[in-house]
């Protein structure tokens, strides 16, 4: 039962992320930058202490008895996940949609759920998985199949997305529909797509650096609720950490695109829609932080091994590819290339099916 709760958790999370893109198509009159960062400030800044607030009493206490070099490494992890982010759209750019997105979110996945248990291999921890528990059990090498699975659905995936580009005249979209400028380099691409896969796993790092937050929370709640298992909040003291992290490199960023594009007048620009664009980018911003406090959900039933980063990219994936059946992106395409996308989709629901087994043997 934890497994299928776990799972579960991780599907409402997985279904945030892909799907919180939705109430920025309504915004209005703005550009990328404006809306991005207001949203970005309900989504890093807003919403996590507030959730954090409302769900682990004293939070702000167990963050400032934190040892200074947690706090440290955590928001670090945060910045370093943020620059991830940011060179997504690069990639992007210079590998075309599918392609850049797979190599992307192929080595995110990769990279957020082998590292850490590397990691302990080398300096155990009670508790944690480590790499040779997982080449060395059934439920770890059931785990590492599915990932394996999950990485070829998004490869299938890609290849369905170069089939469209290809047919297709439009201008390329991202997993969310927003239209993408491509200037195809190779090497260029290929180089930023695999540092902005590598740093976009920073944000599980940041989840491991910031375990003895999350595991103080734990510990306060099970004493005053004994015999009822882990706290099933108690990552959210630690999002807010990272995310302080991710809110530094991005309004940075968003500060540097407003004064080249001389935008600074969008957020009081009476020409547009001002409260309907303010609401939707809260919307889009809250949305957006609901994948991980779901995702800590799942996290705690599962543990945060590699099970619960692979299943969480997993659903992100399978409901942005689904967003786009729904939104008719793919409308148009030959038969050939909507089969190999609709092949893809199932072939990440049987990874995400094999993780769960995985962890019912474990």
């Amino acid at each position: 039962m934890q497994v299928i709760l776990g799972v579960i958790f991780h599907f409402i999370g997985g279904f945030a992320s892909g799907s919180f893109y939705m109430p920025y198509k309504k915004v209005k009159g703005w550009s990328w930058e404006s809306y991005w960062i207001v949203g970005g400030i309900f989504s890093w800044l807003i919403v996590p202490p507030l959730a954090a607030y409302l769900t682990i009493p004293g939070f702000a206490d167990i963050i400032r008895q934190a040892n200074p070099s947690t706090l440290g490494i955590t928001y670090l992890f945060g910045v370093l996940w943020g620059i991830g982010g940011l060179t997504y759209g690069l990639g992007v750019r210079y590998l075309g949609v599918a392609l850049g997105s797979s190599i992307i979110l192929g080595l995110c996945m990769v990279f957020g759920a082998v590292i850490p248990s590397i990691y302990y291999n080398f300096f155990p921890k009670e508790g944690k998985d480590t790499f040779s528990m997982l080449i060395g059990s059934p439920w770890g090498l059931t785990v590492l199949a599915g990932l394996a699975l999950s990485i070829l659905g998004i490869v299938i995936c890609g290849k369905a997305g170069v089939m469209k580009e290809r047919q297709l005249s439009n201008a390329a979209t991202d997993p969310h529909g927003t239209t993408v400028k491509t200037e195809y380099k190779f090497a260029l691409g290929m180089f930023v797509s695999i540092v902005s896969g590598v740093l976009s796993a920073c944000f599980n790092f940041g989840l491991e650096a910031g375990k003895p937050m999350a595991g103080l929370a734990n510990e306060i709640w099970k004493a005053a609720h004994p015999a009822q298992g882990n706290f099933l909040y108690q990552n959210n003291v630690t999002y807010v950490v990272v995310l302080w992290g991710g809110l530094t490199t991005n309004f940075i960023w968003c500060m540097i695109l407003n004064a080249r594009n001389k935008t600074f007048g969008d957020y009081s620009n009476k020409k547009t829609p001002l409260l309907s664009n303010y609401i939707f980018c809260a919307l889009a911003g809250t949305t957006w932080f609901l994948q991980f406090f779901f995702y800590g959900m799942g996290e705690s039933k599962l543990g945060n091994g590699p099970s619960s980063w692979i299943l969480h990219m997993a659903f992100i994936i399978l409901t942005a590819n689904m967003w786009g059946l729904v939104l008719k992106e793919w409308k148009g395409v030959n038969k050939k290339t909507s089969t190999t996308i609709v092949i893809g989709i199932i072939t990440i629901i049987l990874s995400v099916l094999l993780v769960g087994y995985g962890n019912s043997l474990k």
